[in-house]
This record gives C-alpha cells, sequence and structure tokens, in this order.
C-alpha cells in the first residue's frame, strides 16, 4: 500500500517529545496524525518546523523504531 496515495486533508497531530534536553524549546518533537483510510498508518512531521512536511509510516515501522504511543 502506498501511504502517499491517502489524502492527509486536515489531520489533527498530536506532538511526542524525546526529553533528551533539560529546556522545552530545545527538547526533541515529532507530531503524528494518523492517516485517513488507511489503517494503522501515521504521518509525522518535524514539531518546530511542521510546514516542512511529512513523512508515513505503517505502524508496525514505528513500533519497530521503537515509538509505543501510537
Amino acid at each position: 500500500m502506498d501511504l502517499y496515495e491517502h489524502s492527509l486533508n486536515q489531520p489533527v497531530f498530536r506532538r511526542l517529545c524525546g526529553g533528551n534536553q533539560d529546556e522545552e524549546e530545545m527538547e526533541s518533537c515529532v507530531e503524528i496524525a494518523p492517516i485517513p483510510g488507511a489503517p494503522d498508518a501515521f504521518a509525522l512531521r518535524d514539531g518546530k518546523k511542521p510546514d516542512a512536511g511529512t513523512l508515513r509510516f505503517t505502524g508496525a515501522e514505528l513500533r519497530a523504531a521503537g515509538v509505543t504511543t501510537i
């Protein structure tokens, strides 16, 4: 399945942060949203530069990479 064939329209992103810095503005964060019409698939974008574009992953790919809060 090509996840880029699905339109995101107006996805509802939520923020996931790594907590690797003491100061909030230096914290590494991504934003994640489910892809409509694609079960167990998600769009990710940079939390500090959301207009830079999105990457898309299956839930299995994210879990294999250690993302457990999807």
